[in-house]
């Protein structure tokens, strides 16, 4: 006789519930050869469903030894029952335990997928099977669709797929009407016929009937093992060359597991489209969040830009005051006219400004505003940093003969001309009457000076001499030569500066030291928006775990199923993990989407030159961000399911 394909000995299976030791199996000792049909009856909390769980290896001995074609499953780890379970067993359960996400023919190739099977091989394997149980034109139909007979002969195809050298059938018949019962019950007997090793659980005498081995268990004991043919019958219908061997199927590619894992997700995700739907809500919330602050925080930076170009000519800025913060600076009068003159001489020297500014109250007719007067120097009209809507602007004349010329900006004109052409038109500046002579397009220095203050320009003379009386200026702007470096003409600017004054009296501001500060602040807010919408989409993640949790208590009978056809714990794992990312893609996907309309709307409503564009930048945060709050908070439930216990998984309803 050869050697039993199934051999437990001394096998022992103790748990503990409700705070007491239950010993379902007491030193049980089992040999089933190939090709056998068994029969394991009993009444309730007699065993047999410990032991059906212990032979298809999904329930480990707590004592004893348990062998598999000679193969000692006391020494395997999860991965390696798993693929023991793939290659060796098919089981067929009381309840189906259908996928109903799926259709038949999906169903069937379940335990294909695991096992490494190519998409065309698997499918006209599994329709193969479904067209030899007379299924044929089910192939299509959800288990919804199919009656409870068609279910079972789907979920025997499904035992078949991998092979099923041994088919563990749970109570196969126990949920079927007697003539479905009947029909399955005669397809098992063909194919024990064929050699299939064949071990039913139940609890139908009529059922065990059929069986050449009827096992009773009493209290986890084997009471009685008889064999109702002849001992040798359990060789008769043996037919060496169809018994199913072993499966050599190899374990996929990890790309090629990844994709499935994605296919199986999305089935997944569909089938619960409530669920799925609130869950999407949080993450497109939260991917809106994110790529609207990055787009804030960009078009702030293009804003910072645009205002940081008239620092970007290579210039130096020179205050009064002994140091940055000086409380008497205010006070000091150490910068002279002369100083710009001396500054001129110099061969790094560009071109050296005068600007001085004082607030002042700007009339015209019967209307009048708060202004801020700046007096300046011919050099301040530079093209590559000043642009006018209309007029001129003053010249070196004008500045000499302290001209009482004025240059307006957009808000001034608006302000007291309503819109009506300005030009050659008599403002008064305090009592001092001066003629409009330009209307300010562009002026970055003046940008920066915020959006409700208004500006006129006049010659810095006329200024001090008719309007403050003044002798000093409050600021100097010095700009160099393009071939200068900017360190050294500083240094050499300090030693003249010191010489003339006989004392540091005064600040220095490097453009190049302003633009960087400037730039840091800017990346610092944008930053600090996109920490506000990566909050937002934290939440939305909580979300997607704590839903995801609820989805593994769900669907634990599911990973039952998949664990008890040869599921590896990481295979589980990945598919939850992908299905929180596919979540999360998804979600930024129709956030980004979104976004774009958003945008649009947000534009509408800001100050002029502000811009909200969905960068590159913008998008790809968004796509990184939910990518990872798919891992992150997808990662405990994967985890939970991988680690669930297949026999509690497939007992829960």
């Amino acid at each position: 006789m050869d050697a039993p394909l199934l051999e437990l000995r001394r096998a022992s299976r103790r748990y503990f519930a409700g705070g007491q030791e239950i010993c379902a199996l007491r030193e049980i000792d089992l040999d089933i050869y190939a090709g056998e049909m068994v029969a394991l009856v009993g009444v309730s909390g007699s065993g047999k469903s410990t032991l059906m769980n212990v032979l298809g290896c999904l329930d480990r001995l707590s004592d004893g030894g348990y062998r598999v074609a000679g193969q000692d499953t006391g020494k395997l780890d999860a991965d390696q029952l798993a693929e023991l379970r793939r290659s060796y067993f098919g089981f067929v359960f009381q309840r189906y335990n259908l996928l109903p996400q799926l259709t038949a023919q999906g169903n069937v190739e379940i335990p294909a997928i695991y096992a490494g099977l190519g998409m065309e091989e698997r499918q006209a394997r599994a329709g193969a099977l479904l067209e030899r149980l007379g299924l044929a034109e089910r192939l299509d139909h959800r288990p919804s669709e199919l009656s409870g007979g068609q279910q079972q002969r789907v979920s025997i195809a499904r035992a078949l797929m991998n092979g099923g050298a041994v088919i563990l059938a749970d109570e196969p018949t126990g949920a079927l009407d007697s003539a479905s019962g009947r029909e399955v019950m005669e397809l098992l007997l063909e194919l024990n016929a064929l050699g299939h090793t064949l071990i039913i659980a139940t609890h139908d005498p009529h059922v065990a009937g059929h069986a050449r081995r009827i096992i009773e268990i009493a209290d986890g004991v084997i009471i009685s093992d008889a064999v109702t043919d002849d001992p040798n019958a359990i060789h008769r219908c043996k037919l060496a060359d169809d018994i199913p061997k072993k499966t050599t199927f190899t374990r996929a590619a990890p790309w090629i597991r990844l994709v499935e894992a994605a296919r199986m997700a999305l089935f997944a995700l569909l089938a619960h489209r409530l669920r799925t739907g609130l869950t999407l809500l949080g993450i497109v919330i939260g991917i809106i969040s994110v790529v609207e602050m990055v787009a804030f925080g960009e078009s702030a930076e293009r804003m910072m830009k645009r205002q940081l170009e008239s620092f970007t000519a290579n210039s130096l800025n020179i205050y009064p005051g002994r140091e940055l913060g000086d409380i008497f600076a205010a006070r000091s009068k150490s910068l002279k006219i002369e100083d710009v003159e001396a500054l001129r001489e110099q061969h790094y020297v560009r071109s050296a400004l005068a600007h001085t500014m004082t607030p002042a109250l700007a009339r015209f007719r019967d209307r009048g505003a708060q202004v801020t007067v700046h007096g300046v120097s011919e050099d301040y009209f530079d093209p590559r940093n000043f642009t006018l809507e209309s007029g001129v602007g003053f010249n070196q004349e004008a500045v000499l003969t302290q001209a009482q010329v004025v240059l307006i900006d957009k808000k001034i004109r608006r302000r007291l001309f309503d819109g009506a052409d300005p030009l050659g038109q008599v403002i008064y500046i305090g009592k001092l009457p001066c003629v409009v002579i330009g209307v300010i397009g562009r002026d970055p220095m003046l940008e920066m000076t915020g959006p409700q203050t208004l500006n006129i320009l006049i010659p810095y003379t006329t200024s001090n001499a008719r309007l403050t009386g003044r002798n000093y200026l409050d600021r100097i702007e010095v700009r160099l030569r393009e071939d200068q470096p900017e360190s050294l003409a500083e240094l050499q600017v300090v030693e003249l500066l010191k010489r003339r004054h006989r004392s540091k009296d005064f600040v220095i501001a490097n453009s190049d030291l302003i633009v960087k500060t400037a730039e840091a602040f800017s990346q610092t807010m944008s930053l600090l928006l996109a920490t506000v919408g990566g909050i937002s989409l934290i939440v939305g993640g909580v979300g997607v775990m704590n839903i995801m949790l609820v989805s593994v208590t769900e669907r634990a009978r599911e990973i039952g199923v998949r664990i008890a056809v040869g599921a590896h714990q990481s295979d589980i794992r990945q598919q939850f993990l992908t299905e929180a990312i596919v979540v999360c893609l998804i979600g930024a996907a129709g956030g980004v989407m979104l976004s774009f309309g958003l945008s649009r709307l947000i534009t509408y409503f800001l100050p002029p030159g502000w811009e909200l564009v969905l960068s590159l930048k913008a998008i790809g945060a968004a796509v990184l961000c939910a990518t990872l709050v798919g891992v992150v908070f997808g990662y405990a439930p994967a985890r939970n399911a991988a680690r669930l216990d297949p026999v509690e998984a497939l007992a829960r309803d």
